[in-house]
């Protein structure tokens, strides 16, 4: 496998800064948003943009997560994992809703959020916030809210890394090693 950085510490953190100040401006009030993760680097995301929308705004950002796992279309091609516990803060009823998401790929992990999330209520709207967008889209779905975008090919993948999970913070492109790629 190469490993190769896009985006520094530094860098992650001035896009950072720049997507909590996006979503504060999109909303009339701060204390109608909420910010819903995706497991699992979503949820970690979701955490860090309400932080420094926290400290961009002086409100509190309630913040949740929910795992679609159950209500993909696709789990024979990508399997199931162990699914996490969907946790919302209140009532998303009339509230502005951020998806938050590390990477969005073929747009079928935002499709099973957007069904899971109607069991839950009636948001007033709902916005799609990812770090990367690296293409490769099988549905119409785009983020409203965007760090980088980065065309990949199918084999590349993507890695957010944060401090509180991985020790260090980056936004990083992994390629297949020479004989995987075969």
């Amino acid at each position: 496998m190469t490993r190769l950085e896009l985006l520094t510490a530094q860098e992650l953190g001035r896009t950072l800064d720049r997507l909590a100040s996006q979503i504060l401006e999109g909303v009339a009030d701060p204390r109608e948003l909420v910010l819903v993760g995706i497991p699992t680097r979503g949820v970690a995301l979701a955490d860090v943009l309400a932080a420094r929308i926290e400290a961009i705004g002086a409100q509190p950002v309630e913040r949740g997560s929910l795992d679609p796992t159950f209500h993909r279309d696709d789990l024979e091609r990508v399997g199931t994992r162990l699914s996490h516990p969907t946790a919302l803060p209140s009532s998303i009823d009339g509230r502005v809703v951020v998806l938050v998401d590390d990477v969005i790929f073929t747009g079928r992990t935002i499709r099973a959020a957007l069904e899971a999330l109607q069991a839950w209520g009636r948001p007033r709207r709902v916005a799609l916030a990812v770090m990367v967008d690296r293409g490769h889209r099988e549905l119409p779905i785009q983020p409203d809210y965007c760090g980088r975008v980065v065309p990949t090919s199918r084999q590349e993948m993507i890695e957010l890394c944060l401090q509180a999970i991985d020790g260090e913070e980056g936004v990083f492109l992994v390629r297949p090693g020479a004989d995987q790629a075969a």
